[in-house]
């Protein structure tokens, strides 16, 4: 599961695709468009694809995701263009859409069969880590070999790394029991009950009766909704260090060291879950007082903030699998992973207003505020 979060991630074009965009003659409103159809081909799949995964084998869907994400790759290398641009796009919004939900259901599920759903925390957020370090390693590779091949070698490498994903994820266990089609138990004349298989509309009712019978499971998707809109402003930090008065070329430098803290969150997401809400409180802290110095020694709380907020993530999506049964699993991850997208997009127009009248340094502090707010209420 280590190599598929590292291959997943692996991928040189993340740094350089609005590059790649604008290189070809597309405004920055072009630009914004094809991020918006992004947004909204991921939102409009998310809880269909969590649905498709509590009917279909699970593992499936986790080599399909990276094969779409592969082709769209290989639209923007071999044909660029805005329309094939939008296609890529609107493939990766699928693909991320079918592992969104699909790859925490699926390791939580087949660790329950092992009977150590209790080592989940620890392995879903080493694997984050893995994703994160994997990501990172691949922006630094990038200027090198964009250099070195231009945008057809860097769309290349970007292609590969999927197709290696897909090739794991075929190695992946895949032991969850599914109930059997109805017309195979008619069938099976034994005399033995058998149970049906539901529907896309009975998942999804039981999806839904889980977020309104269950104050956990509301619980847990509120947690999920709430970090993720916190998270979403890491799209922000190269304004927030360039704030602090490091040179442009320190920038890189200075999001690195917020990136090892969101992987040392990640790696460590099993310690420390005696007392969640403190844990998060001294992250809320740690962002409010790093940000609002507006130093460079300042952005060390502000990774140690990012740190402690993808800890937390981990423990609401820990509890999220905890409270949800098995049937219907993907489809309440997928549930919850809508309402993120929701709040993230929240985050982004609260972020546009804002910073008419504040700098980025303020705006990263005043985030600190729903991290405590979040902290308090948070229960185990």
């Amino acid at each position: 599961m280590y190599a598929y979060a590292a291959c997943e991630d692996a991928v040189l074009l993340y740094p350089l695709y609005a590059l790649l965009f604008t290189e070809h003659g597309l405004s920055p409103a072009a630009v914004s468009s094809l991020f918006a159809l992004w947004s909204l081909t991921a939102f409009l799949t998310e809880v269909p694809s969590g649905v498709l995964a509590d009917l279909v084998s699970r593992r499936l869907l986790l080599v399909v995701s990276p094969l779409l994400s592969a082709a769209a790759f290989a639209l923007w290398t071999l044909a660029p263009g805005y329309g094939t641009f939008a296609a890529g796009f609107v493939l990766w919004g699928v693909g991320g859409s079918l592992r969104s939900g699909t790859w925490q259901a699926h390791i939580h599920a087949e660790l329950a069969v092992l009977g150590r759903a209790g080592a989940y925390p620890r392995l879903i957020g080493r694997a984050e880590a893995v994703g994160t370090v994997s990501a990172l390693l691949c922006a630094l590779a990038a200027g090198p070999v964009l250099a070195a091949g231009g945008f057809t070698a860097v769309g290349l490498a970007s292609v590969a790394a999927p197709l290696v994903a897909a090739v794991v994820a075929l190695t992946l266990p895949d032991t969850r029991a599914r109930p059997l089609p109805e017309h195979e138990v008619a069938a099976s004349g034994d005399g033995t009950e058998g149970v049906t298989e539901p529907g896309a509309r009975q998942v999804l009712r039981e999806g839904v009766a889980a977020l309104r019978g269950a104050a956990p499971v509301r619980a847990a998707v509120v947690a999920v909704a709430g970090l993720a809109a916190v998270l979403s402003l890491d799209e922000y930090l190269p304004l927030l260090i360039a704030d602090t008065g490091l040179a442009l070329t320190a920038v890189p430098f200075g999001y690195g060291l917020i990136l090892a803290g969101d992987a040392a969150g990640g790696w460590l997401a099993d310690r420390g879950t005696e007392h969640p809400g403190r844990v998060l409180a001294g992250g809320g802290c740690a962002l409010a007082v790093g940000a609002f110095s507006a130093t460079p020694a300042g952005l060390v709380g502000v990774a140690v903030a990012f740190g402690v907020l993808r800890w937390a993530a981990v423990q609401a999506d820990t509890r999220l699998q905890r409270e949800t049964a098995d049937s219907s699993r993907a489809t309440v991850s997928s549930l919850a992973g809508s309402a993120a997208e929701v709040t993230s997009l929240a985050s982004f127009g609260l972020w546009a207003l804002g910073s008419a009248w504040a700098g980025p340094a303020v705006l990263f502090g005043c985030a600190a505020l729903p991290v405590l707010v979040l902290a308090v209420t948070w229960r185990r």
